[in-house]
């Protein structure tokens, strides 16, 4: 297929995540997977950090610096935040400068509406991209894993993110039926800290929790039992306290998530054609996103649907590889765009 580069333009794909953002540069790959998190001097306005630095502030700034997620659910909570957000991405990626703006595909949750996308397609603009299109992430994790997007063959993502989960059955370069679930990945960590302050009255902060959640955390009972420390500050004494917590424990505390999850998996097979059930009960599922790495998750949802389930290659990055293959591969894949824009076919 003949491509149309221009010298003074960069295309990119984003993976516009409430965790993580990943981007991706045609003819480069993934240059960048940062977290979605900005750090601000609220005295100066000043931005102090973005990314990977800006993290290690999450809880340890003074009161006059705020780390600020400008994401919530998926969607943009904070405009100007993730405009110089992307601002960084756009001029990390090599695509901002006296002559150049590039031309971007971000990935959106399915269920945003048109004022979100909107705001999305704002802010990027407003970074700097000369054009923006949006694709849906099932829809991108589904072209990032290879999945027959385009034939008339039923294909099924479960893409578990920080704060979305997205749920697709896709056939024909479309999304036949889906759901987009605003509980995700920072909804089993805010689980976990509920339980420890319920059952134990221990105050615990966000990374502590989350490092709980990826050192004993699981959706299915494991062969071998896995225990953790579990740091935080007494409620009752107001001291710190530390004590053990098991696989088991914490499975606990995520199981009204992981059902809600299994569920809504389970309602979208139910209003699936059957055609397009058969296809998927040959090809399996496919789970992706960071939510795809819990131990046990695949079991869980295979023992609720009675379908194979499979853990994606990758699972972290396969929207932004998505993203990447949408870029390469334009002209078979315009209609996989769902924001007002129309892409030109040289792109």
């Amino acid at each position: 297929m003949a491509k149309f580069f221009n010298p003074f333009t960069v295309d990119i794909g984003i993976d516009l995540g409430t965790a993580n953002t990943l981007v991706y540069v045609r003819g480069r790959g993934i240059v960048a997977n940062e977290p979605s998190i900005v750090a601000i001097n609220n005295k100066t306005g000043k931005m102090l950090a973005i990314g990977k630095e800006a993290k290690k502030m999450v809880g340890r700034t003074p009161a006059h610096i705020v780390a600020i997620k400008p994401l919530t659910k998926g969607v943009i909570s904070d405009f100007e935040v993730t405009e110089e957000m992307l601002r960084y991405f756009f001029t990390r990626a090599g695509g901002l400068g006296a002559f150049k703006r590039p031309r971007v595909v971000i990935g959106i949750p399915s269920g945003v509406t048109e004022v979100e996308k909107r705001a999305v397609e704002d802010a990027a603009r407003n970074a700097g991209a000369k054009e923006v299109f949006l694709i849906e992430e099932p829809m991108a994790a589904a072209i990032g894993a290879l999945l027959p997007i385009q034939e008339a063959e039923g294909s099924m993502i479960v893409d578990i993110g920080g704060g979305t989960t997205e749920i697709a059955v896709i056939s024909l370069g479309g999304i036949v039926t889906s759901r987009s679930l605003r509980i995700a990945g920072d909804r089993l960590t805010e689980d976990i800290r509920d339980f420890a302050q319920e059952e134990f009255k221990l105050l615990l902060g966000e990374r502590t929790a989350e490092n709980i959640k990826f050192a004993v955390g699981s959706a299915f009972p494991l062969e071998e039992r896995l225990v953790a420390p579990m740091r935080g500050r007494d409620l009752v004494t107001g001291l710190p306290r530390e004590l053990e917590v098991s696989d088991e424990q914490v499975r606990r505390a995520m199981v009204k998530t992981l059902a809600s999850l299994a569920q809504a998996t389970r309602d979208v097979i139910e209003e699936t054609p059957p055609e397009l059930v058969a296809d998927i009960m040959d090809r399996g599922i496919i789970i992706t996103g960071g939510g795809a790495l819990l131990r046990g998750l695949d079991q869980l949802l295979a023992q609720e649907t009675m379908m194979p389930v499979h853990i994606g290659e990758e699972p972290l990055t396969m929207v932004v590889r998505g993203t990447g293959i949408a870029l390469e591969e334009l002209r078979t894949m315009n209609e996989v765009f769902v924001s007002a824009d129309t892409a030109p076919m040289g792109f």
